[in-house]
C-alpha cells in the first residue's frame, strides 16, 4: 500500500511541469478611501479569484496569458472591470461606487469559477464569514441555513446526512453501503459520515448542490453534494485569532496564519478548538455528559513554480473527546407483546424508576460510561496545470478514521445491555484526474476518472454484552429457566470483520451552446463497485453449562455467525440538461438523470429465521435513481434574486435500515424497499433593500413516501405482532413537508469604536420545520413535532484589528427533539436526541496584517 501512495505522489509531480504563474496584487476601497472587506476579484474566464482582506488588499495568481480581464464586485457596490495587456508595474487600486446591486456569488461546482445564477443547478452557498458569526461551526448547525438538508446524529458514527430526504439510511449506521450525498473538502472525497460532526476549520465557502451530480464529481452522488472550500495560503502575511465564550462553559478558539515562504511557496496553518460542559446530568456519575471537546488543525503548502502550474499539499487532523452523546428516555410504548414483556412491567419488578419522565429535564442515570473518541484526518496533494483551453487537475488523498465508543443502549440505570461498543478503523485512498475547460467557442465541459479504495475493520472487535438484568428484557415466555442465576450475566458477542471495497468511475459532462442563449448539457458516467466482507461473530461468557435447555435460551439471545460475501456491480448512468437564458435576469433549465447508488453488503449481522441465519440478505441491491427537475433562476431587479425549482425523484430498490428485536443484529440490518418517490418545490431569494440592509430566505416543500414496501419492519408499537408489514404509501423518515430559513442583517454605513473604523451590525436568522417521522416504518409514537429556532447577533466589525459581537442561538429556548430511536430489543422504551437549549455568548476577533 505504501508503494501505491508513493506512486500517486510521484505521478502528481510528473503531471505538473509547466511555466510560472504571475501574481496580481492590489486593493479595493470605496470612494471615501475606506477599505472594502470581502470583495471578490476574479480573473474572468478562469477559476482564479481572491477575496479582499481586512485592509481591502488582495493577491491573486493566474496562469492565464495576457491580455487578462479582472472583475471586482462586492455587495452594495457597482462591479468594475479592468483589462491588463501586460503585468502591472505596481499594485492595482480599485475604487468602487456604492450601489444596491447584489454582489455576484461565485461557485466552482462545475469545476470552474462561475456566477451562481448562471449555473443550471440548484445550489445554496454559505460563506465562511456567515458560518463564523452565526456559530454554525459544523454541518448540524449549517442545516439551519439550508432547509433542504437533513442531518441526524446520535453519535459521530451513527450519522445520517440527506438532501431532500435522500442519501443515507435513517437511524443506526450500517457500514456496508455508501452515502448518497457526496462530501468534498478542497476536492477530496470524505467517505465517513462522522466527518459531519467535526468543527469547520477556516472555511471559505460551502456550496450545497441538490440532486444527482455524478457527471461532475468523482464519487457518485445520487442525492447531492457538499462542495467545501477552505481558505488557501496567500503570498501576503496575515493572521487572525478569534475566541468565543458562552454559557454552559462554552469556549471556542479559532485562528489561522498565512504568508509566503519564498517567491513561489506560501503556507497556511489553521486550527480550531471547542469545549463545552455537558447539557445532560447523569445521576449515576453525578456529573454532566454530552460535552464538547474538539481540537482540529489543518496545514497547507501552496507551490506556484510556473505560470501554468499550482501544487497544493494539505494535511489535517481532528480529535474529539466528548463525554459521549447520551440520549434520554422520551417515552414508553405499549407494544403487542404479552403483558409481562412490557417495559413498565419489567422495571417494576426491579423496583426501578426512571430519573424523570420529562425528557427536557435533561436527567439520566446511565450506568455504562459514555465515550465517543473520534479521530479523523489525512493528507492530500492537488495539482492544477493549464493545458490548452482548460485546467488539468489531479487530486490524490489518503484519509483515516478511528472510532472508539462506549454507549448505554438500554438508556436506563438498569444493567440490561452492559456494553455496546463498535470500535473501528477506516482507511481510504482516492485518486481523481479530470480536465475542465473549453474545447472550442461553443463547447466546454469536464471529463475525469476516479478511484476510491477503502478498508474498514473492527478495532479489535465489536462487543455487545448482557448485564444482570438482561434476562428479563429478553424473556419471551414463562419458562422458569430464565431465572437461572447468572444465566446471561456477562454473556455477549464479539465480532471481527473486514470490509474491502473499490469504486471506480469514468465521468464527464459537456456544455454545448447550440445557439445563442440556449445550451444542451449531456453527461455520462460509468461505475464499477466491488465489496468483499469477512464477518465472524462469537459468543462468550454467561453461565457455563452443558444443559441443552439453558444453551437454547442463551442462543436465542446471542448466537455465533460467520459468513464471507463478495459482490460487484457495474452500470452506466447519465443526465441531460437544457438551459435557456434569454437575458441576464432569467435562466431557465430542466434536467433528467438516471443514476445508481452502489451495491451494498450487510455488516451488522443478519437476522435469523427458525434458527437459520438468513445469508441471502447479505447482498443489498444497488439503488436505481430516476430524477427530473425544472427550475428558473431570476434577478427581478438589480438588487434581488428569486429562484424556483420543482424536483421529482423515483428510487427503485431503495436501501433502508431495519431495526430488529433480534439483539444478534446489533445495529440493524439493511434491506431494499421496492420503490420510493420524493417530489417537492424549493424557493429561495436574496434582497438588498438598502445599502446597509439585506435579507435572504429559502423555503422547501418535500413530499417523500414509500410507493411500495411490502416487507417492512413493524413500528415499535406493533412489535410482538406480525413480523413484517406492508407500509406502501407511508412517509419516509426524517423529512418535513415544510422547512424554511430566513435571515437579515443591518449594518451602519460607518462606525467607530475605541479609535477603530468599522461597522456596527445586527443580524438574525429563523429556521423552522414541520413535524416529521423518526421511524423507518411510520409510527404513531415516533413522530417529532415541528419547531422553530431564532438566532441573533450584534456587534462591531473593524476594518482591521479588533472586532467583537454578542450572539444567541435558540434565542427563545425552544424545546425540541432532533431524533427519536427505540431501545435495543424493542422493549417499548424510546429515547431522544435533544436539541440544544438557548445558548449565548460573545466573540472577540483580532486580525493582524503585515506587508
Amino acid at each position: 500500500m505504501k508503494r501505491t501512495i508513493l506512486s500517486f505522489l510521484l505521478s502528481q509531480f510528473i503531471l505538473g511541469y509547466a511555466i510560472a504563474q504571475q501574481a496580481i496584487e492590489g486593493s479595493v476601497k470605496d470612494t471615501s478611501g475606506n477599505p472594502i472587506i470581502g470583495a471578490a476579484v476574479v480573473v474572468e474566464g478562469t477559476n482564479d479569484f481572491s477575496i479582499s482582506d481586512d485592509t481591502g488588499k488582495f493577491s491573486i495568481t493566474t496562469s492565464k496569458s495576457f491580455p487578462i480581464s479582472l472583475k471586482v464586485s462586492f455587495v452594495g457596490f457597482k462591479a468594475q472591470s479592468l483589462i491588463l495587456n501586460a503585468p502591472a508595474a505596481s499594485a492595482l487600486d480599485f475604487l468602487l461606487e456604492e450601489d444596491l446591486i447584489l454582489a455576484e456569488v461565485m461557485v466552482t461546482s462545475r469545476r470552474r469559477q462561475e456566477e451562481i445564477q448562471a449555473v443550471p443547478i440548484p445550489i445554496t452557498v454559505v460563506g465562511g464569514a456567515l458560518l463564523e458569526e452565526t456559530q454554525a461551526f459544523n454541518v448540524n448547525r449549517l442545516k439551519e441555513l439550508v432547509p433542504s438538508v437533513q442531518l441526524y446524529s446520535s453519535n459521530p458514527r451513527n450519522t445520517t446526512l440527506n438532501i431532500r430526504g435522500m442519501g443515507s439510511t435513517f437511524g443506526l449506521t450500517n457500514d456496508g453501503i455508501d452515502p448518497g450525498v457526496g462530501f468534498y473538502v478542497d476536492g477530496v472525497y470524505y467517505a465517513r459520515p462522522a466527518v459531519t460532526t467535526l468543527d469547520f476549520i477556516d472555511i471559505d465557502q460551502i456550496e450545497v448542490l441538490r440532486g444527482p451530480q455524478g457527471t461532475l464529481f468523482g464519487k457518485n452522488t445520487t442525492a447531492g453534494a457538499f462542495n467545501i472550500s477552505t481558505r488557501r495560503p496567500r503570498f501576503q502575511n496575515d493572521a487572525t485569532v478569534e475566541s468565543s465564550f458562552g454559557n454552559y462553559g462554552f469556549i471556542q478558539t479559532r485562528g489561522s496564519v498565512t504568508g509566503p515562504l519564498s517567491k513561489t511557496l506560501a503556507a497556511r496553518l489553521s486550527f480550531s478548538g471547542t469545549t463545552r460542559d455537558g447539557l445532560i446530568y447523569n445521576e449515576a456519575t453525578q456529573g454532566n455528559t454530552s460535552t464538547l471537546n474538539n481540537l482540529g488543525v489543518r496545514g497547507q503548502l501552496l507551490f506556484v513554480p510556473s505560470s501554468k502550474l499550482e501544487i497544493l499539499l494539505a494535511a489535517d487532523a481532528t480529535r474529539q473527546r466528548p463525554d459521549g452523546y447520551a440520549q434520554v428516555v422520551a417515552g414508553i410504548v405499549h407494544t403487542k407483546r404479552q403483558a409481562f414483556r412490557q417495559f413498565d412491567q419489567i422495571i417494576k419488578e426491579f423496583n426501578y424508576q426512571l430519573p424523570s419522565t420529562n425528557p427536557f429535564d435533561r436527567v439520566i442515570d446511565h450506568d455504562t460510561p459514555w465515550r465517543s473518541n473520534n479521530d479523523i484526518g489525512g493528507v492530500s496533494l492537488n495539482i492544477d496545470a493549464e493545458v490548452g483551453g482548460g485546467t488539468l487537475t489531479s487530486t490524490s488523498a489518503w484519509r483515516y478514521w478511528n472510532w472508539g465508543p462506549s454507549n448505554d443502549r438500554d438508556f436506563t440505570g438498569l444493567q440490561a445491555l452492559a456494553l455496546s461498543q463498535a470500535p473501528s478503523r477506516h482507511d481510504q485512498w482516492s485518486q481523481e484526474i479530470r480536465f475542465a475547460g473549453d474545447f472550442n467557442s461553443k463547447l466546454s465541459g469536464v471529463i475525469g476518472v476516479f478511484g476510491l479504495w477503502q478498508n474498514l475493520k473492527t478495532s479489535p472487535y465489536h462487543t455487545e454484552e448482557s448485564g444482570i438484568h438482561q434476562w428479563r428484557f429478553v424473556q419471551n415466555n414463562q419458562n422458569p429457566l430464565w431465572r437461572t442465576p447468572g444465566l446471561l450475566d456477562g454473556y455477549g458477542i464479539r465480532t471481527t470483520s473486514v470490509l474491502e471495497s473499490f469504486g471506480g468511475a469514468v465521468f464527464g459532462q459537456l456544455d454545448w451552446e447550440v445557439f445563442d442563449k440556449f445550451h444542451v448539457l449531456p453527461g455520462l458516467r460509468w461505475n464499477y463497485d466491488e465489496k468483499s466482507v469477512v464477518f465472524d461473530r462469537k459468543t462468550y461468557g454467561g453461565l457455563q453449562t452443558t444443559d441443552p435447555a439453558l444453551l437454547a435460551l442463551k442462543n436465542s439471545v446471542y448466537n455465533d455467525q460467520d459468513f464471507a460475501v463478495d459482490v460487484d456491480e457495474s452500470n452506466f448512468s447519465g443526465q441531460i440538461t437544457l438551459s435557456y437564458r434569454p437575458s441576464e435576469r432569467i435562466n431557465a433549465f430542466g434536467t433528467y438523470s438516471s443514476s445508481y447508488k452502489p451495491v451494498g453488503v450487510n455488516l451488522g449481522g443478519l437476522p435469523r429465521e427458525n434458527g437459520r441465519t438468513m445469508i441471502e440478505l447479505a447482498r443489498i441491491a444497488p439503488e436505481e435513481v430516476y430524477h427530473f427537475e425544472f427550475g428558473v433562476k431570476t434577478n427581478p431587479t438589480r438588487n434581488t434574486t428569486l429562484n424556483l425549482v420543482y424536483h421529482n425523484t423515483t428510487i427503485k430498490n431503495f436501501q433502508t435500515l431495519v431495526q430488529t428485536p433480534d439483539l444478534s443484529v446489533n445495529r440493524g440490518y439493511l434491506a431494499n424497499a421496492e420503490e420510493v418517490a420524493v417530489q417537492g418545490l424549493e424557493l429561495d431569494g436574496n434582497w438588498k433593500a438598502l445599502k446597509n440592509l439585506s435579507f435572504f430566505g429559502a423555503l422547501a416543500y418535500t413530499d417523500a413516501k414509500y410507493v411500495k414496501f411490502t416487507n417492512a419492519p413493524v413500528p415499535l408499537e406493533e412489535v410482538g405482532g406480525e413480523t413484517y408489514k406492508d407500509i406502501s404509501g407511508g412517509r419516509l423518515p426524517g423529512v418535513s413537508k415544510w422547512a424554511g430559513s430566513f435571515g437579515g442583517e443591518w449594518s451602519s454605513l460607518k462606525g467607530r469604536f475605541l479609535g477603530l473604523d468599522g461597522q456596527y451590525f445586527v443580524g438574525s436568522e429563523l429556521f423552522f420545520r414541520s413535524e416529521f417521522s423518526s421511524s423507518p416504518s411510520p409510527s404513531q409514537f415516533l413522530n417529532i413535532d415541528g419547531y422553530a429556532l431564532i438566532n441573533a447577533r450584534t456587534g462591531f466589525r473593524a476594518s482591521s484589528g479588533l472586532s467583537f459581537f454578542v450572539w444567541s442561538r435558540n434565542l427563545f429556548d425552544a424545546q425540541y427533539f432532533e431524533q427519536l430511536l427505540p431501545g435495543a430489543g424493542n422493549s417499548g422504551q424510546y429515547a431522544a436526541v435533544l436539541g440544544d437549549p438557548r445558548t449565548f455568548g460573545f466573540t472577540v476577533r483580532f486580525n493582524i496584517l503585515t506587508q
